[in-house]
């Protein structure tokens, strides 16, 4: 096992895992790749994502400016207005997870033939009673 996966595997409170959960969360996929086309507002930042509530939408956020990945402006005007945007670190974590999702996409028939065979073997294991591995 390489020195790198061993640092991030190295149990639930390291911080490179958190990292790494924070960018590939369900919901911090998504902003960051609505981010990485432009800098969005709130409201529409929850349109380009989704299905997100407004807190989950929230927490995100804070936990992607907390990281540095994505940078909060609060205009100075009545009613208030807030943009979003990625900091140079959030562009490059926006890069690698989009080209994560360009890869899952371009494989996803591939990925379905597997879990088809996958399933089918089993079903056969069991009617057929062979041990399981």
């Amino acid at each position: 096992m390489s020195d790198s996966v061993t640092r991030v595997s190295g149990g639930p409170r390291c911080p490179q895992r958190m990292v790494l959960e924070h960018v590939t969360s369900r919901w911090g996929v998504l902003v960051l790749a609505a981010l990485l086309e432009r800098p969005h507002r709130f409201g529409e930042l929850r349109r380009a994502v989704g299905g997100v509530t407004e807190k989950m939408l929230t927490q995100t956020l804070q936990t992607l400016e907390r990281d540095g990945l994505v940078h909060r402006h609060a205009h100075a005007v009545i009613p208030p207005r807030v943009d979003y945007s990625l900091t140079a670190l959030g562009e490059e974590a926006a890069g690698h997870v989009w080209s994560l999702a360009r890869w899952s996409e371009e494989r996803t028939e591939r990925v379905l033939a597997a879990q088809q065979a996958y399933d089918r073997a089993r079903r056969e294991r069991a009617a057929g009673g062979a041990p399981r591995h």
